[in-house]
């Protein structure tokens, strides 16, 4: 667990995807250490690659889309929190589209994919991020905090006004196994009249029973109903893991969410990377890690509306 890795064999797949409605042809390919994850559209003959980091993050707007220099590519958080969820720290992302196809909605049939495809260790340590300090941001809907921790952990809470969903909490201690076991086949899932407005204005085209939960105002209306009863929280971990990872590292540290989503969750990294005195990077050698300072107090939390201020997005 402590070495890069990326996948054996190259990995070739197609589905349509989320807001284009379009046949999406995508190509995954092994990548040399350190290198990350790197996207590359091949519809756009030229164009440059676009790696996985919390500063290409260009829009959270129903999805998370990375973008550099008019570059763009959407609906990412799946495959990522796929990668993350395996250990594949490294690949090379070819798509046809200015998106990643949708599949069932879950990160399930990636893990298939990588694990179908092998997964190859590489020749060098991986970095982790240790949280010395508390960092969190708020809005008006929620909020999303990094605290200290021995492990990766993850507390998601989720509050809904509708009645099969309502509130929702879950609690986990990451390990691949958790994460094949529990959190990757849980579906995103959409509210009928929010599709249905959202297809009349030419987006989530792709958008079907066979890509997501649909609820209208009592009842999952997919016949085959929900994959389990907390599947709505357990996705929004799914997606969180996926936005997490784009630190490029493993995060050593306590993951608190309450209502949080794609924005939260990219201000929460922008503002860590600004705030060096609250974390350390560390590789292990040897299964032993680094010794890093003492944990101490955090200062005030800082509003979502500050670090849009700060960063300058």
């Amino acid at each position: 667990m402590y070495i890069q890795k990326t996948i054996e064999n190259e990995i070739k797949c197609q589905s349509v995807g989320l807001h284009s409605g379009r046949k999406i042809h995508m190509t995954i390919k092994p990548a040399g250490v350190d290198e990350g994850i790197v996207f590359y559209r091949k519809d756009l003959p030229g164009s440059e690659g676009i790696k996985a980091s919390p500063t290409n993050v260009s829009d959270t707007t129903l999805a998370t889309t990375l973008g550099v220099n008019g570059t763009r590519i959407s609906t990412v958080e799946h495959l990522l929190s796929a990668f993350f969820g395996m250990g594949i720290d490294n690949a090379i992302v070819e798509t046809g589209s200015f998106e990643i196809p949708i599949m069932d909605g879950s990160a399930l049939p990636f893990v298939g994919f990588l694990k179908n495809a092998g997964i190859k260790s590489q020749n060098k340590s991986k970095r982790f991020v240790v949280i010395k300090k508390p960092v969190s941001v708020s809005d008006n809907e929620g909020s999303a905090s990094l605290f200290p921790s021995p492990g990766f952990r993850i507390t998601y809470n989720i509050d809904f006004g509708h009645p099969l969903i309502g509130k929702q909490s879950y609690d986990m201690i990451f390990s691949r196994d958790v994460y094949e076991k529990d959190i990757c086949a849980a579906r995103t899932f959409g509210f009928l009249q929010e599709v249905e407005y959202l297809q009349a204005r030419g987006l989530a085209l792709g958008g079907s029973l066979n890509n997501a939960i649909v609820l209208d105002d009592e009842k999952v209306i997919n016949k085959e109903g929900l994959r389990c009863p907390d599947e709505f929280v357990k996705h929004k971990i799914l997606d969180a893991i996926g936005d997490l990872s784009l630190l490029g590292m493993p995060i050593i540290g306590h993951f608190v969410a309450y209502k949080s989503g794609h924005k939260l969750n990219n201000l929460l990294l922008r503002k860590l990377l600004h705030h060096k005195e609250c974390w350390e990077m560390v590789h292990y050698f040897n299964g032993e890690m680094e010794l890093f300072d003492e944990i101490i107090d955090a200062r005030p939390y800082d509003t979502a509306e500050d670090i849009i201020s700060l960063t300058g997005n």
